[in-house]
């Protein structure tokens, strides 16, 4: 059972930035793929983007593409989502998810571990 941990959700203003965590307690290899999906209240479930297994990276093309950006550190089993240029429609609540095979994609069923989420306020 892998278990994923996110962190460095809070409140922040609009134009600030934030940093999101998220520590599996797998050791992080070049097997699995990891993705970020966030949700707003009211909302469905909405991907944000991934690293897939070979180290690519891709961010949704709706949500943070030129102000996010995905990283990995596999000394360290933690994937991060860095965040630039917050916005308001950004609030929500993000989660992180693994898949053992296959490369990263939008579809959030192919996924068989989330972690409980961190949430993100951006309000001024």
């Amino acid at each position: 059972q892998v278990q994923l941990v996110e962190s460095g959700g809070g409140l922040v203003q609009p134009g600030g930035s934030l940093t999101l965590s998220c520590v599996s307690s797998e050791r992080i290899t070049n097997t699995y793929s990891m993705a970020w999906f966030r949700q707003a209240p009211g909302k469905e479930r909405e991907f944000v983007g991934g690293i897939h297994r070979s180290g690519g990276r891709i961010v949704g093309s709706d949500t943070g593409k030129g102000r996010f950006t995905i990283s990995k550190d596999n000394a360290k089993n933690t994937v991060y989502l860095q965040m630039n240029n917050l916005k308001p429609e950004d609030t929500g609540t993000y989660m992180c998810a693994l898949r053992l095979a296959g490369l990263v994609t939008s579809d959030d069923s192919v996924y068989k571990y989330w972690g409980q989420g961190t949430h993100v306020t951006v309000s001024s």
